[in-house]
């Protein structure tokens, strides 16, 4: 096993090495494009997510609304909570500038990559309708562009199986609640197990129910555990408030000089930085436009808008509440813990008592209804493959790798996901950036249609 984590760790820091450059320079280069134009539409993505402009007689799955939270409900949340712990533990301060940075740019990336999932929708065996990148590839570029969609769909399959949700839920419950109470000891395989056991079961009731079950239960977990989280979190942030000017010169210092790395290695905090956030907002991954691509719309643009929304959600506002609280706290320079359980001392400190329960039910929440997201993700993959007959299939061995995920180290399940992630950023950014006019020529069109939504043509 520990041969195996180590090729898993070196795989995808060989992969990450290279796909960093695709996802910043791409997202960068979409940004300059479309000349700032997202940024102009921020009220009216509100007023789209409001429902102001919802259809129900338009085709798609779910409206506007629990498309956003449905993938949301796979980024606010464990990558969030202890995505941000290991930025921290690897990267030092540092790394989350360059989180900022690439969720800066990832905006353009979700609107680019979303509203080419609605374009270009294409149906599977069954005859429904579908969105993603493989559609987008499928639809809208020549043959030649095929194998990428193939690719796509393989590692989505893959890279979309319940990894680092379960293990940290599990390893969350395990150290908040149970070590501290002495009912589990140093060895604790059969309580993992058997907490993986219990998750599956109840992960599988919504899972095997499609899409509009899974919308209809993200819509109504994820804005409440983010509210929960997000009060806590300021709380402790508004307690420390003469700390706070500090800390952020020392994320913005620290991002440039590495010196909270062992060996000031900059590069160590840049790379960690944009893996983590990619990891948080999935910009450029490909796994947001397989949710967005479900939307009840004629209107592709507005899809863009609503999904451009994302990663300042759950980058720009949730991971620098999270950053903070562990900062704030000094308990990651007082402790070797990582992840989750890192992330709990800070809550812990910071709010002795009843901190780390609090932030057991916002993890239990997040992670619930992530796993619910990405196992739609997964067999909408598998279906493009082999048919969506057969998508079925997927969601049971989807249901038992839960508890193989929660038996497993961190360090083995983060190599995995972000491997996978990686060879999946390649098609997703290779279509998004050839077929970027396309969205632009639909951007203008829109803005001809509908000329009193306040941006400058």
């Amino acid at each position: 096993m520990s041969s195996l984590e180590n090729v898993l760790v070196d795989t995808a820091n060989f992969l990450w090495s290279y796909i960093l450059y695709l996802l910043v320079g791409g997202g960068a280069f979409l940004l300059f494009f479309s000349r700032f134009k997202p940024f102009r539409y921020l009220k009216h993505a509100v007023d789209i997510l409001r429902g102001r402009y919802d259809d129900p007689d338009q085709p798609g799955d779910i409206t506007h609304f629990q498309a956003l939270v449905s993938a949301l409900s796979a980024t606010v949340g464990v990558g969030n909570i202890s995505g941000v712990a290991v930025s921290i533990t690897i990267g030092g301060p540092g790394a989350i500038f360059w989180m900022w940075v690439t969720a800066f740019f990832g905006i353009a990336t979700k609107f680019f990559s979303c509203t080419l999932a609605v374009m270009y929708r294409g149906k599977d065996s069954l005859g429904q309708l579908q969105g993603g990148p493989m559609y987008v590839i499928e639809q809208a570029m020549s043959p030649r562009f095929r194998p990428l969609a193939y690719v796509f769909a393989i590692a989505g399959a893959i890279g979309c199986l319940p990894l680092l949700n379960p293990n940290q839920l599990v390893q969350a419950v395990r150290d908040i609640l149970f070590v501290p109470n002495g009912w589990v000891g140093e060895d604790h395989f059969w309580f993992d197990f058997t907490a993986g056991i219990i998750l599956a079961g109840l992960s599988a009731t919504v899972i095997l129910g499609g899409i509009t079950r899974i919308a209809e239960v993200a819509s109504r977990v994820v804005p409440a555990m983010v509210v929960v989280y997000m009060l806590c979190a300021l709380w402790i942030i508004l307690a420390n408030w003469e700390q706070v000017p500090f800390y952020v010169a020392l994320i913005f210092s620290d991002a440039f000089t590495g010196d909270a790395v062992v060996g000031g290695a900059v590069g160590t905090v840049i790379a960690t930085g944009i893996r983590r956030a990619a990891f948080s907002n999935e910009a450029g991954l490909g796994t947001a436009p397989l949710a967005h691509g479900a939307a009840k719309t004629g209107e592709p643009i507005r899809e863009g808008f609503v999904a451009m929304t994302g990663p300042v959600i759950d980058t720009m506002v949730v991971c620098t509440c999270t950053a903070m609280v562990i900062l704030m706290t000094g308990v990651w320079q007082t402790t070797s813990d990582n992840g989750v359980t890192l992330t709990a001392n800070a809550f812990t400190s910071a709010m002795p008592g009843f901190g780390s329960y609090v932030l057991l039910l916002c993890v239990a929440g997040f992670s619930v209804t992530s796993l619910f997201t990405y196992s739609y993700y997964g067999a909408k993959c598998l279906a493009f493959l082999v048919g969506a007959e057969h998508q079925q299939k997927y969601n049971y061995f989807y249901v038992a790798f839960i508890v193989v995920a929660s038996v497993s180290s961190i360090d083995a399940v983060i190599s995995f996901a972000d491997g996978f992630f990686a060879i999946m950023a390649i098609p997703t950014m290779v279509s998004t950036l050839v077929l970027a006019p396309r969205v632009m020529r639909a951007l203008r069109d829109y803005e001809k249609r509908y000329p009193d939504l306040g941006a400058r043509p």
